[in-house]
């Protein structure tokens, strides 16, 4: 596996069942002018379908970066995370557990079953386009991800 050049876009998978959230991540992507292409399902189930390339995802792109929703409909985010961390094939893709969540036991359990950050979203929306911004320049900018 060759890396992926620094800086260039990398396919994100957002995992948010609330649209109000995925409202707020879309705008701070297009805020920040972030190009990175961004995937979206709504439950449990579809994420790892998805992570899978299973059902309606065969064709599904391999996602560079996971941002993950703890609290979700069909199979919660601990589950996804568990499953797909367990999974030879998946766990080398980063998982950053995007939650309201501020409970020690949500971020300690998380951390147990391998997410590679823990961050909790804010509910103003400029503290919230920053979080996106430093997560992509994180992800995009400073490490070497897989391909």
């Amino acid at each position: 596996m060759t890396p992926k050049p620094t800086g260039q876009p990398i396919e994100v998978l957002l995992v948010e069942d609330d649209p109000g959230d995925v409202l707020l991540i879309q705008e701070a992507f297009d805020f920040n002018k972030v190009h990175n292409n961004l995937n979206i399902v709504s439950d449990g189930e579809q994420a790892l379908a998805y992570l899978r390339r299973e059902g309606d995802y065969a064709e599904a792109t391999r996602p560079d970066l996971v941002l993950l929703d703890l609290n979700l409909p069909r199979k919660d985010g601990r589950e996804v995370l568990q499953e797909a961390k367990s999974d030879e094939d998946l766990r080398t893709i980063p998982i950053v557990v995007l939650t309201t969540s501020e409970a020690e036991e949500d971020v300690l359990r998380s951390y147990q079953l391998h997410a590679n950050a823990y961050v909790t979203k804010p509910v103003d929306f400029e503290c919230f386009v920053s979080i996106v911004r430093q997560i992509d320049d994180f992800f995009v900018s400073v490490v070497r991800l897989p391909s």
